[in-house]
C-alpha cells in the first residue's frame, strides 16, 4: 500500500479524526477544531489537503471520514500516542493527568524500532492508562461497546471502561476518588434533567455532575463483578 510522508499537523489531524469517529459517523469540523484547539477554518483547510492526498473523504457541511489509507496512517500515530502514554505512566511514574500532553510531544518522532521495544517492555498492552484501546502492530484495533455514564439508569451496575484524557483537571478529580478504568460502580440515583448522579463504589458513595458523567465511558459489569 502507498505510504505518504506526513508532517506533525497532518498526524495530529488524523488522530483527532480517528478519535471523533469512534463515537460518530462523521468527524465534524467543529469537533476536530475542539479536539485540536484550532480554528474551524484551519481544520477545513487541512481536511481539503488530506482529501487531495486520499487520506480522508471530505464533504462540506458534513465533515470527514477516513479512507483505508487514512485509517492506516491514523492508527499508526494513535498506537504511538497510546503506547507512550502507558510507558510514561507505568515505567516513569508520570501521573495519568500529564501523560497525554507529554505523549503528544513524542509521538511524532518515535521510531518503529523504539515503538517495538516499548511495546515489548510493557507486555504488548491493549489499553492505555485511560482505558483507550491501543492499536496492534498489524493496524487492527479492538472495538468495545460502551456508553456514557450519564446514560445509565438507577440500579444498573457498570464497569468504568474509558475516560477522556484531554482535561488534566478532570483526570485529577477522578483520581482523587480512585475512579480508574476497571472500577465497578452501581448507579444509585440520577436527578432529572441532567442532574447529579449518585454512585456506590465498594462501600463508598460518590456524587458526580452530569458533565463529568458524560466524559466517562462504561460497559455492563460482569455478573461476578456485581458485588454492590
Amino acid at each position: 500500500m502507498e505510504r505518504i510522508t506526513l508532517n506533525q499537523a497532518m498526524e495530529n489531524h488524523l488522530r483527532a479524526i480517528h478519535e471523533a469517529l469512534e463515537t460518530n459517523e462523521w468527524a465534524t469540523t467543529s469537533e476536530c477544531a475542539r479536539r485540536l484547539g484550532i480554528s474551524s477554518a484551519s481544520v477545513t483547510a487541512m481536511s481539503k489537503k488530506l482529501s487531495r492526498l486520499k487520506l480522508v473523504k471530505y464533504v462540506p457541511y458534513h465533515g470527514v471520514q477516513l479512507t483505508k489509507l487514512g485509517e492506516k496512517s491514523a492508527l499508526e500515530i494513535v498506537r504511538h500516542h497510546r503506547l507512550l502514554e502507558l510507558y510514561l505512566s507505568e515505567a516513569l511514574g508520570i501521573p495519568w493527568d500529564r501523560v497525554h500532553d507529554e505523549a503528544e510531544k513524542l509521538e511524532h518522532v518515535l521510531s518503529e524500532e523504539l515503538e517495538e521495544r516499548i511495546s515489548k517492555s510493557l507486555g504488548d498492552p491493549t489499553q492505555d492508562p485511560h482505558g483507550a484501546p491501543i492499536p496492534a502492530r498489524d493496524g487492527t484495533i479492538d472495538h468495545v461497546e460502551y456508553r456514557a455514564l450519564s446514560s445509565v439508569e438507577p440500579g444498573e451496575t457498570v464497569t468504568l471502561l474509558r475516560v477522556d484524557d484531554r482535561v488534566p483537571e478532570f483526570l485529577r478529580y477522578l483520581g482523587s476518588m480512585n475512579l480508574y478504568p476497571g472500577t465497578v460502580m452501581k448507579v444509585i440515583t440520577v436527578e432529572p434533567l441532567g442532574g447529579l448522579l449518585a454512585l456506590r463504589v465498594c462501600d463508598k458513595e460518590i456524587v458526580l455532575g452530569s458533565q463529568a458523567a458524560g466524559m466517562i465511558r462504561v460497559t455492563a459489569a460482569a455478573k461476578a463483578e456485581q458485588r454492590q
